[in-house]
């Protein structure tokens, strides 16, 4: 008897893990939703337009790209956490939205973790801290001496309350000993359209969301995140190398599904996904924004996420940053 059941339970395994195959292989029958936490024209929305183009071209299959901000990623990302978990809604993020926002939140509609099944990461790029064009400090040191010498009267814009524009400046406050005053704003591009029409005096921002305003000297950049100078802007300097050695933030972005997707259909998107980093018309695109391509499986992008998690509490906790 005990023999009969064991060779049922098998036979059930086995069908069912042929027809998750089946459904890998089929898909996409139909069109792919890649839902964007953030407004249109940050670095997140750039990311996903460029990858949607090319899993539609690889699927046959139209791939839209759909923007849902509001509470610093809540929004879109409760969106897809509460969609079917068939693929057929995937959620396009960034380390700042679904990593931080699970410490900084004291409610959460969905667990960043648990809620999810991380897909593939895309890119990893680090952020610029700017000013406006006219602005007194042409280097990071001018712009830490005035505000060492004129506490609370600098200013410095965000996409809001905890995200990672938020805690950079919070970061380089701490590191650099100096006092600034925080205006948080509903999206990245806020904060730089008020930087160039100096309403606030700096702005910590992702490569993409604004590379092109600092080549057409729309703004000035002073310093980037990232330990190593980026090839799109070599004559950048570093906040590390301008006396803060341990400085280092690289912000990734990366591709999920709802709890519950199919590990078949996981990793097919996943090898699509890895497949078209690889390419160099990819590459090209990636390091026109100033990142580059971040490839890991499902399972490792799981385990980093889960560490980035615990980094950015910490973080969380010393800024002293929430949101009821």
């Amino acid at each position: 008897m005990k023999i009969y059941r064991c060779f049922v339970v098998a036979a059930w395994v086995a069908a069912c893990a042929a027809v998750s195959s089946a459904h890998a292989e089929e898909f996409p029958s139909r069109l792919v939703h890649l839902v964007v936490p953030q407004a249109a024209g940050g670095g997140t929305d750039t990311f996903a337009r460029a990858l949607g183009q090319k899993l539609a071209e690889r699927w046959g299959q139209p791939v839209v790209i759909e923007n849902r901000a509001g509470a610093g990623g809540v929004v879109g990302t409760d969106f897809v956490a509460k969609a079917a978990p068939d693929g057929y809604t995937l959620l396009v993020t960034y380390e700042g939205s679904q990593a931080i926002n699970q410490s900084l939140y004291e409610k959460l509609p969905f667990d960043s973790l648990k809620d999810f099944v991380p897909i593939a990461t895309i890119a990893v790029t680090p952020f610029i801290l700017i000013v406006g064009p006219k602005a007194q400090a042409t280097t990071l040191k001018e712009f830490i001496a005035f505000a060492r010498a004129n506490p609370d009267r600098m200013s410095y814009g965000s996409a809001g309350n905890g995200s990672v524009n938020h805690l950079l400046g919070e970061m380089l406050k701490s590191e650099a000993g100096i006092r600034l005053v925080h205006v948080p704003y509903k999206g990245a591009s806020a904060a730089i359209a008020d930087v160039i029409g100096a309403h606030v005096d700096a702005a910590f921002a992702s490569v993409p969301s604004v590379i092109s305003s600092v080549q057409s000297n729309v703004v000035r950049a002073l310093a980037v995140s990232s330990a190593r100078r980026i090839a799109v802007a070599p004559d950048l300097p570093t906040i590390a190398e301008s006396g803060f050695e341990n400085f280092d933030v690289n912000p990734w972005w990366g591709i999920l599904a709802p709890a519950g997707l199919s590990p078949a259909i996981a990793q097919k998107i996943s090898t699509d996904v890895t497949g078209i980093l690889k390419t160099p018309d990819m590459v090209e695109v990636l390091a026109k924004q100033g990142a580059t391509p971040l490839i890991s499986s499902p399972e490792a992008f799981r385990d980093l996420l889960a560490k980035d998690i615990e980094k950015w509490r910490k973080v969380v906790k010393a800024s002293g940053a929430t949101v009821n």
